[in-house]
């Protein structure tokens, strides 16, 4: 009988994940697209994640992020009201950008490929992202943090945001592709 309980918790032991909580304060989320011939740049204000991680096993970890899309900021006033329009995030029917993992395997050293759902605008999409594991500290008040960087393209025409003007030249006024790139610092739960 001590054996079998004992084996029980062996091979429960790699199961106990530590839950670390997204750091609003000291992390972000940006994004980037072509208008005419520059970038135009823009952040989410408010979002919030967990990240579970079982030590040394990153394919029995997860993550969990959401964004709200309404707190959308480029700068410009007029510009953010449209993009929570219909013609853009709809915030109104799609308050959320969600993304759950489903899978993650090591593919580098401290580079992550984490695979999930992707939900934007109602459209849920399959995507892998490369997360870098920027390490692991304590800080002064004895918390324990984790931090990962990623950047990433999305194509918004996947996700139904098709808006666009052609230009009398040739072209259109917004590019399709998206560069989102995210900055996280995460508090492990005590």
């Amino acid at each position: 009988m001590k054996l079998k309980a004992l084996l029980v918790v062996l091979i429960a032991l790699p199961l106990f994940a530590d839950t670390y909580m997204v750091d609003k304060d000291h992390s972000q989320v940006g994004f980037g697209i072509r208008h005419l011939m520059t970038n135009v740049h823009g952040k989410f204000e408010d979002f919030e994640g967990k990240i579970e991680i079982v030590p040394n096993k990153p394919d029995l970890s997860s993550v969990e992020f959401t964004i709200r899309a309404n707190t959308v900021n480029t700068g410009v006033e007029d510009r953010d009201k449209e993009l929570r329009g219909p013609d853009f995030f709809d915030v109104a029917k799609y308050p959320d950008i969600v993304f759950k993992s489903t899978s993650i395997k090591k593919s580098g050293n401290n580079v992550y490929s984490v695979t999930g759902n992707l939900t934007m605008r109602g459209v849920t999409k399959r995507i892998t992202i490369p997360v870098t594991l920027m390490g692991f500290m304590k800080d002064p008040w004895n918390n324990e943090r984790a931090g990962f960087e990623l950047t990433t393209k999305l194509n918004r025409q996947d996700y139904g945001i098709k808006w666009n003007k052609a230009l009398d030249n040739g072209g259109v006024l917004l590019g399709d592709d998206v560069t989102v790139a995210i900055e996280l610092e995460a508090i492990k739960k005590k």
